[in-house]
């Protein structure tokens, strides 16, 4: 087992956490509504989807609610509502940091 908390939420965990937010599903599933929900943009394949799901369920950012054969089905603790509200907090004033730059009328440094 990890001993170290999660401190970066990348891309892929706050869509996963996002799916979870719909309600209790699979990996599977979850994985669908990502690719769903990005139009394709985000798909986890097998290998981050699942390494994802053990660690979320390491932290007890998620929980196993039942299994269906060699399904298992997930929810979000609150734990991980807290972890996505505060992902999607932190994502906001990026937005709004980059708009504000934006707005000021700076020349892009690049």
């Amino acid at each position: 087992m990890r001993n170290k908390r999660i401190e970066v939420v990348s891309e892929s965990m706050f869509y996963t956490l996002l799916a979870f937010l719909f309600g209790e599903s699979s990996g599977a599933e979850a994985a669908g509504k990502v690719e769903r929900l990005t139009e394709g943009r985000v798909r986890l394949g097998p290998a981050t989807l699942y390494t994802i799901l053990g660690r979320f369920e390491e932290e007890q950012v998620i929980t196993e609610t039942h299994t269906e054969g060699r399904k298992r089905f997930y929810r979000l603790t609150d734990k991980g509502v807290k972890m996505y509200r505060d992902e999607l907090e932190r994502l906001k004033k990026c937005i709004a940091d980059a708009v504000a730059w934006e707005d000021a009328d700076h020349e892009t440094p690049v």
